[in-house]
């Protein structure tokens, strides 16, 4: 299903709480010390802050173009590359894979999206820990979801969606035998996480630690 509205619906109960907690916060505050200060205006400034940091937190970038080219895949989230390495991928593959992490903080967008067209293959979630996001055992200890999507000709690409040190929620409602559509919503982790995608030895990377990521626009990796 395509996103046409500007805000995630799993910010609408995030969003609710984050206003009630500021208006209780000003409520008492003004109750116990009405006489208004320096700190009273402080207090107000980062009241909005809250608020708006979290609205933003939630944002669907719907003024994005897809990227489509043919045997690219596109980076699933934005954020900042992490690792770029070839490493063993033992949950699906049970071999070696090229392994590209993006590490994204609480200001990037963390909406996820399928990076190809394809079909879900194999879906699975693992309850863990929450290490830092950007510790390389986060990928198998933290909370993760692993998909993993194969195209037309066969080719699979594995995402995992890793939980990190402050998100608490994965969000993702995939089923075995779903569409992947490039570009669209694969699901979403809740305040700062990471996302780690294994290729083929073969892929062609087309990014290098440190370099940021904007999701439906950056090209990851060519497939052979």
């Amino acid at each position: 299903m395509k996103i046409h509205k500007r805000l995630h619906e799993e910010g609408t109960k995030a969003i609710l709480i984050a206003l009630a907690v500021v208006a209780a916060t000003i409520v008492l505050v003004n109750w116990f010390w009405p006489l208004q200060t320096l700190w009273h205006c402080l207090l107000y400034a980062f009241c909005l802050l809250v608020i708006v940091l979290t609205i933003r937190f939630f944002r669907i970038p719907i003024w994005r173009k897809t990227t489509i080219a043919e045997d690219a895949v596109i980076s699933p989230a934005d954020g900042i590359v992490a690792a770029n390495e070839v490493t063993m991928e033992d949950e699906y593959f049970h071999d070696r894979r090229r392994q590209v992490s993006i590490f994204m903080s609480i200001y990037d967008v963390h909406i996820n999206v399928f990076p190809f067209d394809g079909t879900v293959t194999y879906y699975k979630y693992h309850p863990g820990k929450f290490l830092l996001a950007f510790k390389p055992k986060s990928s198998t200890e933290n909370e993760h979801n692993t998909i993993v999507l194969r195209d037309k000709k066969g080719r699979e690409v594995l995402v995992r969606q890793i939980a990190g040190f402050v998100a608490r929620r994965i969000v993702c409602d995939l089923q075995v035998g779903d569409e992947a559509v490039v570009g669209e919503e694969l699901g979403m982790i809740r305040f700062g996480s990471r996302v780690d995608v294994f290729l083929p030895l073969d892929a062609e990377v087309k990014v290098k630690i440190g370099d940021r990521m904007v999701s439906k626009e950056t090209v990851l990796a060519m497939l052979k």
